[in-house]
C-alpha cells in the first residue's frame, strides 16, 4: 500500500498525509483559514490562553507566591510565562477600565468646561464694564464708610482705599487676571484668529524661551482653546506606561530587601505574578461594579487584601518567617508608596499635561 506525502506549508517539509500534525514544526497539516482558525492564532500568539492559563489562574488566584516559586524552580512550561500572564491580565484589565475611564473622562472635561464658561461671563454687578469713574468708586467705598467700627478703617485709611482704586481699578485687573496672564485678552485674539506667537506672547512668553518652557505655553494656549478637554484621557493613557517603569522598580526595592534569595530576575518573576494578580482583583471589582455599586468599605477590604497576599506570597517565594516577612513586605510597600508612587504621579501629570 503506497504512503501518500504531503508538504507543510509553514515549514515546507514532507511528511505521512496521515498525519494531523507536522512532525518537524508542529502546525496542523490541514489548516485552513477560517475565522475560528485566525481568532485562535491570535489569542494563542500573543497572549497564549490555553491550558496553562487554567492551570495558572487558579493557583495565582488562591495560592500567593507559588506560580513564581515554581518557575524559578523550574517549571517553565507547566504554566504560564509570569511576563505573558502580565501582558494578557493588563490589556484585560485596561480593556474593562477604558469604560470606566471613559465615562471620567467626560465627567472631567464637562467640569472643566463649565469651570471656563462660567470664568468668561463672571461679572462684578457693581462694577461697570468701562473704567471705574468716582460715582462708581463713591459706590464702592460708601458701605465701608457707614460700618467703620465693623471694618476697623479710620478716615485716612478709607482714603488710601480710594486712592488705590483710582488709581488702579480697570475691568482687567478684575476676575481676569489668571494663570499670570490675561484671559479676557487672550479669549479676544483667540477669537480674532491672531497667530500663535501673538498668542503665547500675549500669555507672557519670552521671545528667546527655550524647549520647556515653549512646550509648557503651547500646552497652555491648547489648554485654554479646549477648555481642558482632553487633559484626563491623556492622563488614563499615560498609566500602563508608567506601570511599565514601575514594576521593575517594584522589583529593585524586593532586591534591595532580598538580595541574597536571587538575582535581579528571580524578583521581577514575582514581581511579573504578583502585578497580574492585582489586575485581575482590579479587573474583578470593575466588572463587579457593572451590577452593583462597591461599597467604600469593600474596597478597603480588596486593598487590605493584596496586603495580605502579597505577605503570603513573600513568605512562600523567599522561604522566610512570618515576622521577617511581615517586617520586610511593611518597609517595601511603605517605600513603594511614599517614594516611588508620589513620584511616579508627578511625572505622569507632566507628562500628560506636556505631550496631550
Amino acid at each position: 500500500m503506497e504512503n501518500n506525502k504531503t508538504i507543510c506549508k509553514n515549514c515546507e517539509q514532507e511528511f505521512q498525509e496521515s498525519f494531523e500534525f507536522c512532525p518537524y514544526c508542529g502546525q496542523k497539516a490541514k489548516d485552513d483559514l477560517t475565522m475560528g482558525v485566525l481568532f485562535y492564532h491570535t489569542i494563542s500568539n500573543y497572549f497564549s490562553v490555553d491550558a496553562r492559563f487554567l492551570k495558572s489562574f487558579f493557583p495565582l488566584l488562591f495560592r500567593p507566591g507559588y506560580l513564581a516559586k515554581k518557575f524559578v524552580e523550574g517549571k517553565r512550561l507547566l504554566y504560564l510565562h509570569p511576563a505573558q500572564f502580565y501582558l494578557f491580565t493588563s490589556v484585560v484589565f485596561f480593556f474593562l477600565f477604558s469604560f470606566q475611564a471613559r465615562e471620567y473622562t467626560q465627567q472631567v472635561d464637562k467640569v472643566l468646561k463649565k469651570g471656563f464658561e462660567n470664568d468668561q461671563i463672571f461679572k462684578f454687578d457693581s462694577i461697570p464694564e468701562n473704567n471705574l469713574d468716582s460715582v462708581s468708586i463713591t459706590k464702592l467705598t460708601k458701605p465701608l464708610s457707614d460700618q467703620k467700627m465693623i471694618t476697623g478703617m479710620d478716615e485716612e485709611e478709607l482714603k488710601k482705599l480710594d486712592s488705590i482704586i483710582k488709581v488702579s481699578a480697570t475691568p482687567n485687573d478684575i476676575a481676569h487676571e489668571n494663570f499670570g496672564f490675561n484671559k479676557k485678552k487672550l479669549d479676544s485674539l483667540i477669537a480674532a484668529g491672531a497667530p500663535e506667537a501673538d498668542l503665547l506672547k500675549a500669555m507672557g512668553m519670552d521671545d528667546d524661551a527655550g524647549f520647556l518652557e515653549r512646550r509648557f505655553y503651547a500646552q497652555m494656549l491648547k489648554f485654554q482653546k479646549n477648555s481642558g478637554g482632553g487633559i484626563m484621557q491623556a492622563l488614563f493613557d499615560s498609566i500602563p506606561i508608567a506601570l511599565f517603569f514601575l514594576l521593575p522598580i517594584f522589583a529593585f526595592i524586593l532586591k534591595i530587601f532580598f538580595w541574597k534569595s536571587g538575582s535581579f530576575p528571580y524578583h521581577l518573576v514575582f514581581s511579573f505574578y504578583y502585578f497580574s494578580f492585582l489586575f485581575m482583583i482590579m479587573g474583578i471589582v470593575i466588572l463587579v461594579n457593572y451590577f452593583w455599586k462597591v461599597p467604600n468599605w469593600l474596597d478597603g477590604m480588596v486593598a487590605a487584601l493584596t496586603y495580605i497576599y502579597l505577605l503570603i506570597a513573600v513568605k512562600q517565594f523567599y522561604r522566610q518567617g512570618y515576622f521577617i516577612s511581615f517586617i520586610k513586605t511593611g518597609m517595601v510597600t511603605f517605600i513603594y508608596f511614599i517614594f516611588v508612587l508620589p513620584i511616579a504621579i508627578a511625572v505622569m501629570l507632566t507628562a500628560s499635561f506636556l505631550f496631550y
